[in-house]
Order: C-alpha cells, then structure tokens, then sequence
C-alpha cells in the first residue's frame, strides 16, 4: 500500500514535469498540459488511476488556495468599489445564461425542476481553470480579467443556495436549509469577517517573531485550511471561506509573506487538480455518442460565449475585450459535477444524462485554453479597430495597483526615501525583516509588509517583474549583497540603487551593476560644508568646494574599482588623487585671491589668504 502511494505520486509529479513544459514550449499553456496528463493517466487510456473521484476531491484545496490568494490582493475597501460589478454583472450572466439553457433543456424533454438546476449548473464556469488562463496571459488586471473575477465570484456565491435548493426540488423535504442551516452558515460569516483580522494579524505577529520560516508556513497553511474548514462545516464554500481570510489580510503587513508561502502548495494542488479532471473526462461515453456529446459541448460554448459578449460590451468594454471575456469563462466548471450527482442522487437527473453532462463539462474544460488560445491570435490583428482603447484614467490606475519602486530595508537609511516617495504621491512597496520594526512603523501609518527581500518567492510575490527601480537599504552590507545578487538574477533590466557601507561594499554593488550610495558620505559632506562657512568662507564658496570634492571622490571610486582587488594599485591610485585634489584647491585658492584683490568677497578668513 505505501509503495502505491508513492508510486502514485511519483507518476504524477513526473507527468506532470513532462506534459506541462512541452505544452508551454508549443504556447498552448500549463493547463491543457495538465488536462492532458490526467486524459493520459486516466482509466480510459494508460488506467493508471481508476479512481479520479478521490484524487479530485483531494486537489480542491488546490482551488481553496487560489481563492486565498486572489484574496491577497484585494483590500475590502477595493472589494467594496467592485460589489456593483459582483452582483451586476454576476447575477445577469448567471441568470440570463441559466434561462437560456434551461430552456433548451426543457427543448430537450427535461422536466421543468431539472432544467432548472442543470441549466443553472451549466451556467457556472470553472474558477480554477478562468483564474489560471487569466494568470498565464497575464490579464488579471485587464478590464475584460476584472470583470471575469467578479461573475466567477458571484457564482460561487450562488452555489451555495444551489445545493440547498436541489433536495426542495426532488422532493426530499427533510435534506432542505432551514432556520439552523441559516444560522449556522451566518454565525461562521460573522466570526470570520468580525474577529478573522484582529486574530489572525496577532497570530502571524507571534509566529514572525519566532524568526522560524517552517512555523510562519504551517501557520499560513493553518488559516487557509482552517477557515475553509469552518465554512465548509457551516454549509457554505470552502473556496469562500479561504477568500474571506485572504480579503481580511490583504492590508497586513504580512500578506506578501503569506502568498509567498502558499504559492508552492497552491500551484502543486491546483495542477493535481487539473490532472484529476483530465481523469474524470469519459472517454468512452465520448466513444459511445460522439454526435450527442459534440452538439453538447458546441451549444454549451456557443451559448454562454454569446452571452457573455454581450454582457461585456453592456459594459462598455471594447469588442475585443468583449470577446476575450466570452473566451475565458464559456466553459463549464468544476462544480457542476457535484450538482450533477446531487441531482442524480434525488432523482432529478437519470444516469444515461448524467454522464452525458459530465463529459460535456469535462470536454469544455479541456477545450478551452486551446480556443482561447486561438481566438487570441485571430483577433490581435484586428485589435485596433475593435474599439477605443482604454482611458488613461484606467493606466493610472494599474500603475497604482503595481507600485514601480520597491524598498527592502525600512530602517534609518530606507525610512526617509520612503518619506520623500510619500510626499511626492509615488507608490512603493516596502519589505522589512524585522517584524518589531514593521509593528512600529505600521502604528505610524506606514505602509510595509513583513518578509525577507533576499527570497525569490518573496519578491515575486511583492510584484517584483512590475518593479522598475529597487532601493536595498538593508543595514546589513552582506543582506544587501545578496538581495542585489538575486535583483540582477531575477530582474536584469530593473535599475537597483543600494546602500554601502563603505567603499569596499561600494565596489561590490559595483560589481553587480548596482548604483551604490554610502550612507554616511553625504551627511559627512554637508557637515564639511557646515565647518567651511563657520570658518568664514562665503556659502557659494564652500558649496563649490563640496561639489568639486563630490565629483573627485565620486571618481576616484569608480577608477579605485577597477584595482580593487590589488591592493597596491588602490593604494597607489589613492596617493595621485590626493595630489590632484590638493593640486586642485590649491588653483581654486589662487582663483579666490585674485577675485579678492579685485575687490572679492572679505569674508576669506586670514589664515586663508595667507
């Protein structure tokens, strides 16, 4: 028994490797590679795995964490501008594209109550697959990704009143919501939305001092289970549940640090999951009607794409997008297979049907990245006469949601290049390690998350391919190598600017194309500056000596990094640009007791003149 598990596993994962990297290299996307290996592995061809049911029940934690995760990155009060877009936009698409199929339905010879809840389940599309294809072609944040998430969230809120409807409508009275259900399901909303943010930030708070990065992942993992377990024991979603915690921490100073941890079970799960409905999908009942199930799929696609067009462009979307949002969301979803045996289980829905539906569903599902795909192609070229393009107002915006700078270090030294960004309006987005720190600033109304910048998943996570310009203010001179180090590797083309301790830690930044600043050098210049003016010298005078000995020093770093390595070199470029300096200020003063003979400025010291 524990060899088949791990021979199970090890399939999995290697199928996965194999048929996810070969699908991306051909531009048909990590999904249908997914979908492909689970067709392959499926009871229907290799017969590696006959029991899909329980790895796809399994793997829906997969979709729990990618709801969490969604979560992240909306704010309550972002959540609060969207509601007209959830319930607007959500309830037509489901309620129109539920009468129409359902009507169809009834064509068909269904009785009214199946056509009903067929017609509804049909009308829900997949949220695993239509957040992961918006993800890989990277329009989350496109007008037609915003309003895709918001019909995918209305849908899963109308799932719920679905599975309580269907024992009403077979008959089966005693399996119906009542008071206690509504109770129950409304008591778990208010703990969650009450009580979710004050605990769970007191909670990360003691785990992010325990410095222990496997504690802050178990934790992590603990929310996103725990509540969708308590949803799920209050008959509501567990995939609503995790959103709900996600929403609640989307304004945490720990929310990059939780995404950063959950990204790798998510995206493991979520893959296993679309592997789980490759296996589902029948092969044989395809096989067995393949007039009936391809009439099927076309109505179901053709219907809600149609649909779905029209209710983006009701939107005022321009036709393109329009049409990529009938491309995203014209599948079937994951959800309709347990409304499926639900309705079979109470009579609503024969075998024969039932299986009929599912491989529908299921051939939907497959279809769908590659006609994306396709529809993509074809209508890129014709994008410009499709419609305007969008406002400005809306590039500002995405700008916003994606701050271009990003400062790893809020101590003395990154504190004020925050400050200045601040005044100025520009968005940041700002790491600091030291979770004291972070609670301290945060009482102060700033902006930061917990997280260390020198892991990848991290920076990821905080949006670092949007980032344009990265500030390593870090205390730490080996810290900040580090995170430069893994800035240049990650994100070549973004400009890093870094705080150096001195001028060793300088040349090393140098090394990896940083732009250094020392962090005492231009404090020590104005003091300079300060001494020279309170020795008499004229305030223009002492800040051109300072620049001309900004400019020096400034070269003599970059001709010292070229040697640094042979110490006889740095210290023999460090004897002639002494020489030139005091070669230089010495012209400037003979320049100054010309100007004072000419009747110059008196204020040159005695000491000076002579």
């Amino acid at each position: 028994m524990h060899g088949g598990g791990l021979e199970l596993a090890l399939v999995l994962l290697l199928a996965a490797v194999i048929a996810v990297p070969v699908f991306k290299r051909f531009g048909l996307g990590a999904v249908l590679g997914y979908l492909a290996a689970g067709v392959v592995l499926g009871p229907h061809v290799l017969a590696f795995v006959h029991d899909a049911d329980r790895i796809l029940n399994a793997a829906e934690i997969g979709v729990v964490m990618l709801l969490f995760v969604i979560g992240l990155e909306l704010s309550p009060s972002r959540l609060m501008v969207m509601r007209r877009t959830v319930f607007g936009g959500g309830a037509l698409q489901v309620l129109v594209t539920a009468g129409v199929l359902g009507g169809l339905l009834l064509l068909y010879h269904f009785q009214w109550k199946s056509a009903l809840v067929i017609g509804t389940a049909l009308a829900l599309s997949s949220t695993a697959i239509g957040l992961q294809l918006l993800s890989e072609h990277k329009a989350l944040n496109t007008d037609y990704g915003r309003l895709g998430f918001a019909i995918l969230l209305f849908q899963d809120l109308v799932a719920i009143p679905l599975l309580a409807a269907i024992p009403l409508l077979g008959g089966i009275r005693n399996e119906t919501l009542t008071w206690q259900n509504v109770t129950t399901a409304v008591g778990a909303l208010a703990v969650v939305i009450l009580l979710g943010r004050p605990v769970l930030r007191h909670l990360f708070g003691m785990v992010a001092r325990t410095r222990m990065p496997e504690v802050f992942t178990a934790s992590a993992l603990l929310v996103v289970l725990g509540t969708a377990w308590l949803m799920q024991t209050a008959g509501l979603s567990p995939s609503l549940g995790a959103f709900l915690a996600g929403v609640l921490l989307a304004d945490s100073e720990f929310r990059h640090e939780i995404e950063s941890q959950i990204e790798p079970f998510k995206g493991l799960l979520l893959g296993l999951f679309f592997i789980a409905v490759g296996m589902s999908i029948d092969l044989a009942r395809i096989a067995a009607e393949p007039t009936v199930i391809a009439i099927g799929v076309g109505v179901l696609l053709a219907v809600k794409f149609g649909l779905l067009v029209l209710i983006g462009l009701a939107a005022r979307m321009p036709l393109r997008s329009a049409l990529m949002l009938g491309s995203v969301l014209w599948l079937g979803g994951e959800f309709a297979f347990v409304v499926f045996n639900e309705a079979e289980r109470v009579n609503l829905l024969g075998r024969i049907n039932h299986d009929r539906l599912v491989a529908i569903v299921s051939l939907s599902m497959a279809l769908t990245p590659l006609l994306m795909i396709g529809l993509k192609q074809l209508v890129r070229p014709r994008a410009p006469n499709l419609g305007p393009e969008r406002a400005p107002d809306n590039m500002n915006d995405a700008q916003a949601q994606h701050p271009q700078v990003l400062i790893a270090g809020m101590g003395r030294f990154g504190q004020i290049v925050a400050r200045l960004l601040t005044a100025q309006r520009i968005p940041f987005v700002a790491l600091e390690a030291d979770p004291g720190t972070v609670e301290d600033l945060r009482r102060f109304g700033n902006h930061l998350y917990y997280g260390d910048p020198t892991r990848p998943d991290l920076l990821r996570a905080a949006g670092g391919d949007q980032i344009r310009v990265f500030v390593m203010a870090m205390d730490d001179p080996d810290t900040n190598l580090r995170a430069v180090r893994l800035v240049r590797r990650l994100y070549p083309h973004a400009k890093v600017l870094a705080r150096a301790r001195n001028r060793q830690h300088a040349w090393k930044l140098m090394d990896m194309s940083a732009e250094p600043f020392r962090e005492v050098f231009g404090s020590s210049l104005e003091i300079s500056e300060r001494v020279l003016t309170a020795l008499g010298i004229a305030e223009n005078t002492a800040r051109e000596h300072v620049r001309r000995f900004r400019e020096h020093d400034e070269k003599l770093l970059k001709a010292q990094h070229l040697v640094y390595d042979d110490e006889a070199a740095v210290m023999h470029t460090s004897r002639d640009a002494r020489a030139d300096l005091m070669h230089l200020f010495e012209a400037d003063a003979g320049d100054d007791e010309d100007e004072d003979e000419d009747g110059g400025s008196p204020q040159r010291p005695t000491a000076n003149r002579e």
